[in-house]
């Protein structure tokens, strides 16, 4: 007679854990964002071209512009227009703005000649698009909430445009207050969401592979995250 040892299981579908919907949800983001997934160590060779690199240098602008926005938040309007130091983190924060801009339409541009959407990406492609617009209103926001003739100048001239699409009813760019916590919160808030969001879709269904050269065979099948075959930068 055959004795079997019975190994105990601690999976989410066996014994109480079971019906607890923690223990479910943390078994459907394990299988679907593995951690050799979400933070590999090795990438596919392709990944050496410069094309693949400027999304994280978008990633990196978006810190800067988040980090350098908390601190004018924090010092408030006076200390960026007089002191010294605020006049050089409001420099910098638009310096990120503008970096962030760069390398998100680099980033942007480059993906749609790829056809970054095979693979069952389209989702991934639009939540990229989707970011960027947001970002744009951010950053209108951000130049109505300086408080100097340029804020001035942008909303006067911007507020019969939105006047007459009906939006000035509930989007007033005159008002500083409104705007400020449009520029702070709100659009910010969704930036970094759908940012997040992106990133991870990028991770499950992994980074879109070149098109094939003609008579060349596919690097590998495009509709699954790309095996391994280099080191990652």
């Amino acid at each position: 007679m055959t004795i079997e040892t019975v190994v105990p299981t601690t999976s989410a579908d066996a014994g109480p854990d079971a019906a607890q919907w923690t223990a479910r949800a943390r078994k459907v983001a394990v299988a679907a964002f593995p951690p050799e997934r979400l933070l590999p160590d090795r990438q596919p060779a392709y990944m050496a071209s410069w094309i693949y690199v400027f999304g994280v240098l978008t990633l990196v602008s978006l810190a800067w512009v988040t980090i350098t926005g908390c601190i004018l938040a924090l010092m408030g309007p006076t200390w960026w227009h007089v002191s010294k130091v605020g006049l050089f983190v409001n420099s910098l924060h638009l310096w990120s703005v503008e970096a962030f801009f760069f390398f998100m339409v680099i980033h942007l541009w480059g993906k749609f000649f790829m056809a970054a959407w095979r693979g069952n990406r389209r989702l991934t492609w639009v939540t990229g698009v989707v970011t960027f617009l947001t970002s744009v209103g951010a950053a209108f926001t951000g130049y109505l909430s300086q408080q100097n003739f340029d804020s001035q100048w942008i909303s006067t001239q911007a507020k019969d445009g939105i006047n007459a699409t009906g939006a000035g009813a509930v989007f007033n760019v005159l008002n500083f207050g409104q705007m400020l916590m449009w520029h702070i919160v709100l659009l910010p808030a969704g930036v970094v969401l759908l940012t997040g969001l992106h990133v991870l879709m990028v991770r499950h269904r992994g980074i879109v592979p070149p098109f094939a050269l003609a008579g060349e065979t596919p690097a590998s099948n495009e509709s699954a995250p790309q095996p391994a075959t280099g080191d990652a930068q």
